[in-house]
């Protein structure tokens, strides 16, 4: 197995120059489409998708088609050899065989870790659990960056299901290595992050607070990166219904927000952003999936070695 293999799992697997030089990347595609399209003729990507997913299995599809490459892969594990036993690394190995990188989501953390130490392609973790979903990230920085013109010196507001989206755990992780960033973390007490992402706010010694109520902070904010209550992830319906609309973003809480205010979401939307947000000049969200779609570009060649 060659030791020169790069893959992504966390987003602490990219330096911050790292990082700066995909979203340089990103945006000499939009500038230089044309440069980029047949790039990747003759690879392949397989998406191995243990788990449902549209936007994020579609953005590298796009992303790979669009760099001239070609696409194999499953969207769901009951479509794979899972169904009938085969273990992670196995079914990994075996693709390896077929494909020259892989994308991967699945519902038990860790599952792509434990992938990539048996892996002879690179692998990139599209989604695993409630824990890491770096790709989400390279695309929540890559929009930061477009709109606002740097990934520092702004108050970051995280609001919804704080504890099991692992969105915000790695916005979060990658946002801390950028100066002068305030994090406001507005949740339900239930649904506050985890123990160790707040370990990690202690330690950098940046400002951040947590609060229950959206309207007391909105003023502050630069950035309102809400999510939703993730049903997939309760083990309590009961409890899911309780909280599931516990924020709705609409025209009247905006009201006391900045003029130049930076709405995101991961998508998919339920119900707790208004659809008359849409038409607001501050809500970015579905421009945040294209931002998605170059990032993943970027990130493909980067793995690839491709310069």
């Amino acid at each position: 197995m060659s030791e020169t293999i790069r893959n992504l799992i966390s987003i602490l697997d990219m330096s911050v120059e790292e990082i700066d030089h995909l979203i340089d990347v990103a945006d000499d595609i939009v500038a230089n489409h044309d440069q980029y399209e047949e790039i990747c003729r003759g690879k392949k990507l397989a998406t191995l998708f243990f788990e449902p997913s549209t936007r994020t299995r579609l953005s590298f599809e796009a992303a790979m088609l669009e760099l001239g490459g070609s696409v194999l892969g499953f969207s769901e594990a009951s479509s794979s050899s899972a169904a009938k036993g085969e273990s992670v690394s196995d079914t990994v190995r075996t693709v390896g065989c077929y494909a020259d990188i892989i994308a991967m989501r699945h519902p038990k953390e860790g599952a792509p870790l434990v992938a990539s130490r048996r892996t002879t392609v690179p692998i990139i973790n599209a989604g695993d659990g409630g824990h890491f979903h770096p790709t989400q990230t390279l695309t929540d920085l890559l929009t930061i960056k477009r709109k606002k013109g740097e990934l520092g010196n702004i108050t970051l507001g995280l609001c919804g299901d704080l504890q099991f989206g692992r969105t915000v755990h790695s916005l979060i992780e990658a946002m801390l290595r950028y100066p002068n960033v305030k994090f406001v973390l507005i949740s339900p007490e239930e649904l506050r992050v985890p123990e160790y992402i707040r370990e990690k706010l202690r330690s950098a010694g940046v400002e951040w607070c947590e609060v229950e109520s959206m309207e007391e902070v909105m003023p502050q904010l630069d950035v309102l990166y809400m999510t939703r209550v993730q049903r997939e992830r309760f083990f309590n319906e009961e409890d899911y219904i309780r909280l599931k609309d516990t924020y709705i973003l609409d025209m009247d809480k905006l009201e006391s927000a900045k003029k130049d205010l930076t709405i995101m979401h991961p998508l998919p939307r339920v119900n707790e952003i208004s659809v008359k947000v849409d038409d607001d000049p501050r809500a970015c969200y579905f421009e945040q999936a294209l931002c998605g779609k170059h990032i993943r570009m970027a990130l493909i060649l980067n793995l690839l070695g491709i310069k």
